[in-house]
């Protein structure tokens, strides 16, 4: 049966919805047609309740989705590349991160540092956050690298605090000696080792005989810690021992996998892990919710363990095909449909599917390993697995109704503001002998406007009194410490636009028409009449 489904359940629609409005944007669907599109809506809507099946359109209530940053459009994409780690196979983050903490911890404790009593906080840091190793400090900068929060060791730092450290400067990633960008999960629990091991160094219980350090040398010995940890593998032994204590089951994986084969897409795996970790993940993962006459490697067309990424897309590495369970290997030159290999290159992968460049789709939670990299090197098309952002946008669903009473607080306070700012003008050009032109200068007088203006003051007090606790709840919901600035920075915008129509004069760029029919209803709202 063929029904049309509602315009705003296509993903990918950008081509269907530019067909519905002209190059200005407005509708150009009108009369009969436009009631015939309602009707049809209507009417799919309704078979889809009575197929008991969830609109599409409510999905966009659910964290689990894809989200773009751009149009695709998947019928362009020949082979779909997975990663596997966090990708694949999704890990308890405590439990994961807790363990390599752990190892971390020990290797410490051998090394002689006073370790006994630390614990793994797994709230105390989240991806995207920048170690300063400079100055012992985790930052959160905005998207041009300006430092808006900073936490030194496990303390949050003031807002006052971090503008007397860092001022204008900006955070550079180039400059690997300083900064540390946390872009995997794997650096969660180094990030949380060094945070307090800085409060070590500064309450000064670190001992002498192990010598002298600063926060830079405390993080390379952190570093070599951890490291060391992963290197011997004990992390990854004890998760093959134990995988339901790491891995966290999601039965429609699969299924989407197959639904992908069955769509004629090539599907690719392609991970540093090595084969008897990945055969032991992936079996224990997906074997489970397969058919029974299938296995986690025949949904893939090739497979590519120990990749060695992200040199795997930028240059050439000999590629050996595995002949045995046991890990048995022989060099070899082309991979070959089915195929099981270790090491090689993506050009190789290439060749052997004949698909090239940005008809291949590349799926992993690195952005610089996984995604940055098949980017600029091979031009595939990439989607990163992001779980940060389903705890966000949960959080953003479920405070809708908060989160709109705090903008109504904050629209009140602008408005209230751009008042007082109006006062503020009117008095300083009468002292100048200039024309105010502005309702306030004409009917009322300098005792009146200073009156009012202190009114004012007090009720933006009061706004402020009932928004700042609100701001710092609703960045709770995110992440306690590094939170969502989108309404505290708004907030302050306004701030900061307020004190900038007091000192200069104030120019009205934007809702002037409205602020204008505000002022003009100002003794009224004041209590004059």
């Amino acid at each position: 049966m063929f029904f049309p489904l509602p315009l705003h359940s296509f993903r990918f629609g950008r081509a269907l919805v530019l067909c519905s409005c002209g190059i200005d944007g407005h509708a150009v669907c009108e009369g009969p047609i436009e009631q015939v599109v309602k009707t049809e809506t209507r009417e799919a809507e309704d078979l889809l309740k009575k197929l008991d099946i969830l609109s599409p359109s409510l999905s966009r209530n659910s964290a689990r989705g894809i989200f773009c940053s751009r149009s695709l459009n998947l019928r362009s994409i020949s082979a779909i590349g997975y990663d596997m780690d966090y990708t694949l196979v999704h890990y308890n983050v405590k439990a994961w991160e807790g363990r390599a903490y752990d190892y971390c911890m020990e290797n410490l404790k051998k090394m002689g540092f006073p370790v006994d009593g630390l614990t793994f906080d797994p709230d105390l840091v989240i991806r995207g956050l920048v170690i300063d190793k400079e100055r012992g400090n985790l930052v959160k900068a905005d998207r041009f690298g300006c430092i808006k929060r900073a936490m030194h060791g496990t303390k949050m730092l003031s807002t006052h605090a971090v503008r007397e450290i860092y001022g204008r400067e900006m955070v550079d990633l180039r400059l690997e000696g300083r900064w540390v960008f946390l872009s995997t999960f794997f650096s969660v629990s180094e990030a949380v080792a060094y945070m307090q091991m800085v409060d070590m160094l500064d309450d000064g219980v670190i001992p002498a005989n192990l010598g002298s350090f600063d926060y830079k040398g405390l993080y390379k010995a952190m570093g070599m810690a951890l490291v060391t940890a992963h290197l011997e593998g004990h992390l990854k032994n004890e998760i093959m021992s134990n995988p339901e204590q790491f891995v966290e089951l999601d039965p429609e994986l699969p299924f989407t996998l197959l639904d992908q084969k069955e769509a004629g897409k090539k599907l690719v795996l392609i991970t540093n892990s090595d084969y008897h970790y990945t055969n032991k993940m992936m079996h224990y993962s997906f074997n489970r919710f397969l058919p029974s006459d299938m296995g986690w490697r025949d949904l893939f067309d090739i497979i590519v363990v120990s990749a060695n990424k992200p040199e795997f897309f930028q240059m050439s590495h000999p590629m050996y095909e595995l002949v045995t369970d046991e890990g048995l290997m022989r060099p070899c030159f082309k991979a070959q449909i089915g195929g099981l290999y270790s090491g090689g290159s993506a050009k190789m992968v290439e060749r052997s599917l004949n698909i090239h460049g940005n008809d291949i789709l590349y799926i992993g939670d690195h952005i610089y390993t996984d995604l940055n990299q098949s980017k600029v090197h091979l031009q595939w098309r990439t989607a990163l697995i992001c779980r940060e952002l389903e705890e966000e946008y949960n959080a953003l669903i479920h405070s809708r109704g908060y989160r709109q009473s705090l903008l109504e607080l904050i629209n009140q306070k602008e408005v209230v503001g751009d008042i007082f700012n109006q006062l503020q003008l009117t008095l300083q050009r009468r002292s100048k002998r200039l024309n105010a032109q502005t309702v306030a200068a004409t009917d009322m007088d300098n005792e009146n406007l200073s009156q009012s203006m202190q009114k004012l003051l007090v009720v933006m007090q009061i706004l402020d009194g009932k928004i700042a606790p609100m701001l710092e709840a609703d960045g709770a919901l995110f992440n306690k410490r590094s939170c969502s600035f989108s309404l505290w920075h708004s907030h302050h915008h306004h701030l900061n636009y307020f004190l900038f129509l007091v000192c200069f004069g104030g120019t009205w760029f934007l809702g002037q028409g409205y602020c204008w029919k505000l002022v003009q209803c100002l003794p009224e709202f004041l209590g004059y009449n």
